[in-house]
């Protein structure tokens, strides 16, 4: 077992996280089960002074006691490279704050194993990444042109136009041929965003299920479906989703499959893809969820699965 005694966490701040379903608040209870000590801090308190990285942490214990999830200590600022391992764990947007935390943590990895990989986590936004794979995936389109979108609406008749670097079912829009807030929608997309938008063909297999695979270095280790609400086409389950028992099909094993080397050559340890029927819509890289979820369906603990795969690549 390698030798992991101090753990940060870069996190959204422990006291909004709903911990029913938050998968850094189980990764960091298993780690905290093995002895680890954890250290809790949020992205603005990240520094980098003469080229060394420093972050304002408090040491952090957790109960699974919703009300009485956490306890915080006093703060203390510390050299980042002095821990054995950072969680980078922050929800998206993946905006330029994001990827300045990318750049600062790139300075002390691998020594400081940060996971995932903050070079790798930067150069692949979840809705690109999966285009490495465009014969897995529905038929996507990536631009701002307005033509080409509604060329491509014209095409497909229902399309799916969503922000590119948006997260959680935020600004996800279901538009049918002959939708007539469609003009409005791509006005109000550019007011609001500065990026390309991404549009895919739309899936009706999704009022069955949107599936979250989690994989670890690179393997599939479970899965939870996620059915949208009647009154939505979003999945998400903070959206109202609803989280339900599944099995891999020989399809999702094949996509798996195909993706894991290239994950494994990333050093992304902890990933979770997204499939509807049989195509994949993204690799989430940032801060993937469903780990308690598929616990609660009687599937793996992914969390003791995680710290294996950590403690092995420190090793």
């Amino acid at each position: 077992m390698a030798n992991i005694k101090n753990v940060a966490v870069q996190m959204d701040h422990v006291s909004s996280i709903n911990i029913a379903g938050d998968s850094t608040f189980a990764m960091s209870l298993e780690a905290q089960a093995r002895g680890y000590k954890l250290f809790h801090y949020t992205p603005d308190r990240l520094s980098m002074r003469d080229g060394k990285i420093y972050a304002t942490v408090e040491p952090m214990e957790l109960r699974d006691v919703k009300g009485d999830h956490f306890t915080l200590g006093e703060a203390e600022r510390v050299d980042l490279s002095t821990m054995d391992v950072v969680l980078l764990r922050q929800d998206p947007p993946f905006d330029m704050g994001y990827i300045t935390s990318t750049h600062l943590l790139e300075r002390i990895h691998p020594k400081t194993l940060v996971v995932n990989d903050p070079a790798w986590v930067r150069n692949s936004p979840e809705k690109i990444f999966v285009t490495e794979f465009a014969d897995l995936m529905p038929q996507t389109l990536i631009t701002r042109d307005v033509k080409e979108i509604a060329r491509f609406r014209e095409e497909m008749g229902d399309i799916i136009l969503k922000p590119l670097y948006g997260n959680g079912g935020a600004g996800v829009f279901h538009s049918s041929r002959d939708d007539r807030n469609f003009t409005s929608l791509l006005e109000m997309f550019g007011q609001m965003f500065r990026e390309p938008f991404i549009a895919q063909q739309y899936l009706p297999a999704v009022r069955k299920g949107d599936k979250r695979i989690i994989l670890i270095d690179g393997e599939a280790v479970g899965a939870i479906n996620r059915v949208p609400a009647e009154t939505d086409s979003r999945s998400n389950m903070h959206v109202g989703g609803r989280a339900e028992h599944t099995e891999l099909t020989a399809r999702e094993q094949e996509i798996c499959a195909r993706i894991g080397p290239a994950l494994r050559e990333r050093g992304f340890l902890l990933v979770g893809i997204d499939v509807i029927g049989d195509y994949m819509t993204e690799i989430n890289v940032t801060s993937p969820t469903g780990i308690r979820e598929v616990r609660k369906f009687g599937g793996a603990d992914i969390a003791s699965l995680f710290w294996d795969a950590v403690e092995k690549k420190r090793g």
